[in-house]
């Protein structure tokens, strides 16, 4: 009996230009990646913990401040996960209600409240970062030690890119205004480093 390996159908568009054909790919292969690194599931971390992606994140995140003996306010925690703050402060609600997390409200800002870790929050954030470690040490070495670099500088460059764009808000209030270009946009942000500068130039990514 042959087995079938089913494939996802990534259905593209024909006679594309070739700045459309590379955004469509640029799309294809990272919604591929978020889907083999199971990011979409609900219940679980890719390395296999029961709780949801974003928890995971804040609790990395509260485990490294408290390192650095601070902490942080929703709206640090937030800003640092890239969610807004009807999201963080439901976050932080599930994370109290597991008993991961207490919030106490800030001396300087009645308004503000501090997160800290609790004993248990802080046991299961060293056993995700464990994982997360064991978990991207396999697939390091999963990667061809000639593609390694060229992996790691495209990755830093999209995320830098992502940094400077701003959400999808600010990328729509800014198109509405002028006639430039993303890439012209992106280089003109501050939050654009030398060196990805330097990579967007020359790639000459104009990404419409």
């Amino acid at each position: 009996m042959t087995t079938v390996t089913s494939r996802p159908v990534h259905p593209r568009p024909a006679a594309l230009p070739a700045s459309d054909t590379e955004a469509t790919d640029l799309r294809l292969l990272v919604q591929t990646f978020i889907r083999s690194a199971g990011l979409l599931a609900g219940d679980q971390t890719p390395c296999g913990h029961p709780v949801a992606v974003s928890h995971a994140h804040a609790l990395m995140v509260l485990l490294e401040t408290a390192r650095e003996a601070r902490r942080v306010t929703q709206r640090e925690l937030g800003q640092a996960l890239g969610i807004d703050k009807s999201n963080v402060t439901r976050l932080c609600r599930r994370m109290e209600s597991a008993g991961h997390l207490v919030q106490s409200r800030s001396k300087d800002d009645g308004r503000a409240r501090l997160l800290a870790l609790t004993t248990r929050g802080a046991r299961i954030a060293r056993n995700v970062e464990r994982s997360s470690h064991e978990r991207f040490q396999w697939l390091r070495s999963a990667i061809p030690r000639t593609s390694r670099a060229g992996v790691l500088s495209s990755l830093a460059c999209l995320n830098q890119v992502l940094a400077s764009a701003g959400s999808p808000r600010e990328i729509r209030r800014v198109r509405q205004k002028t006639t430039d270009s993303p890439r012209r946009i992106l280089l003109q942000r501050t939050a654009v480093t030398p060196e990805v500068r330097t990579t967007i130039n020359a790639r000459g990514a104009d990404l419409r």
